[in-house]
């Protein structure tokens, strides 16, 4: 039997904040190993930790201690332009408030990663996007504008940019937080679907 390398492996993981009066402890001791092809949810009531914590597995913000390997890479210490570097290429997000680009068209807003991350022609690009949104059931729209949309279309296309860089792991928090309780139904469907795709 073959020993896989975890995607995400996090060990002794804490993420401490200070001020001048109080410290506060957001994470304390994290432990957890996620395989390729998992879907793993992070649950438990308001306050816990769970925004901090997917924002380290994200690499937007940096533990107090513990070891971070994503992929078999230790990533806890990267500065700030290998954070990025590393976010870009590996990491997929969708965020509870969509944040989409108002005066961005839909294609323009999945089109962005792959902007940002370069090297990828104008035509390749258009291809890959293309792709996602008919993957999300959102290529119809793609010449419409955020405000245009529903809030679950909005997340639908939140998710086709969160996969248009073929992230290796897909961090969603809170993902159906905005919607009701039907398009909140529908997006969890869209990713369950996702996942059993690879």
């Amino acid at each position: 039997m073959t020993d896989t390398i975890p995607v995400i492996e996090v060990a002794d993981l804490t993420k401490t904040y200070r001020t001048e009066e109080v410290e506060t402890h957001a994470l304390n001791g994290v432990h957890l190993a996620v395989e390729e092809g998992e879907y793993v949810a992070v649950m438990g009531p308001s306050g816990c930790g769970k925004t901090t914590f997917l924002s380290l597995l994200g690499l937007l913000d940096e533990p107090t201690g513990g070891s971070y390997h994503l992929s078999g890479t230790p990533v806890e210490s990267l500065g700030a332009a290998d954070r990025a570097r590393v976010r870009n290429r590996h990491i997929g997000f969708v965020f509870q408030a969509f944040n989409l680009i108002g005066d961005l068209s839909v294609f323009e807003n999945v089109e962005l990663p792959l902007v940002y991350r370069g090297g990828i022609s104008r035509g390749e690009r258009r291809e890959r996007v293309n792709h996602v949104l008919e993957e999300v059931g959102m290529a119809h729209r793609v010449r419409h504008y955020p405000g245009q949309l529903s809030g679950g279309q909005q997340q639908r296309i939140a998710v086709a940019r969160a996969l248009v860089g073929e992230p290796d792991i897909l961090l969603a928090d809170e993902p159906t937080g905005n919607l009701d309780s039907k398009s909140g139904e529908a997006v969890m469907a869209l990713l369950d679907e996702l996942n059993a795709k690879g």
